[in-house]
């Protein structure tokens, strides 16, 4: 699902990815003539595609999602547009989401409980580079780069070990997607699919699929 507004404003072009199409509907009612709605969507490949072809000023992303959620929107739209700017906006308030997020690009997180006015002023933040978190949320990441938060719930080296790429082919074999399916969803060749999990299984020590799978499903990253 995808839809434009072209509004007129002097504030940033904004483009937003949430699976939830009441919601959308909501943000581009709410959010008033202070940013500019260029792009929407539900789908986080339609959302990786338009994102990369409209180039806005700030993605408002929603962290999960069929697909990958917004991390695998930040990542993939970040191998091609390194300079996007995103904001995660979520109902969650996990520290393991807050990290997540930022650890794979996103400038700031702010849950769905903001007001229109503040989400509006959180935008322009980010545009301007400035990095933004509701209260609560700035302190799992200041007690997570600081080291006081288990490793166990936000940073996992061995996860930190893959390309964003491997990480994105371990999700989807870890769905039981076969290895053309694969290929056909991220636009590569079945041999370099095959050579992505032969090195995720080397990295990660892992001997076959099913144990991937396992190893995926016990950090919830599937």
């Amino acid at each position: 699902m995808s839809q434009y507004k072209n509004a007129p404003s002097s504030g940033p072009n904004v483009f937003v990815v949430d699976d939830h199409s009441l919601f959308l509907a909501g943000v581009e009612a709410e959010m008033g003539s202070d940013v500019s709605i260029v792009g929407t969507s539900s789908d986080v490949d339609d959302a990786i595609e338009k994102i990369i072809s409209i180039q806005p000023d700030v993605v408002l992303v929603d962290v999960h999602m069929p697909g990958g959620g917004g991390k695998t929107v930040i990542e993939r739209v970040q191998e091609i547009r390194p300079d996007t700017r995103f904001l995660a906006l979520s109902v969650s308030d996990a520290a393991e989401d807050v990290i997540a997020m930022i650890r794979a690009g996103a400038r700031g997180y702010v849950t769905k409980s903001i007001s229109p006015e503040d989400l509006n002023a959180s935008i322009a933040r980010v545009h301007a580079g400035d990095a933004v978190f509701s209260p609560r949320l700035a302190g799992f990441v200041l007690d997570a780069f600081a080291g006081s938060v288990p490793d166990s719930t936000v940073i996992d080296p061995e996860l930190d070990q893959l390309t964003p790429r491997e990480k994105e082919v371990l999700r989807l074999i870890a769905r039981g997607y076969a290895y053309k399916q694969v290929a056909r969803k991220l636009s590569i060749s079945i041999k370099t699919v095959e050579t992505h999990v032969s090195s995720v299984l080397r990295k990660l020590q892992l001997s076959n699929r099913h144990e991937l799978t396992r190893w995926a499903t016990d950090r919830r990253i599937v």
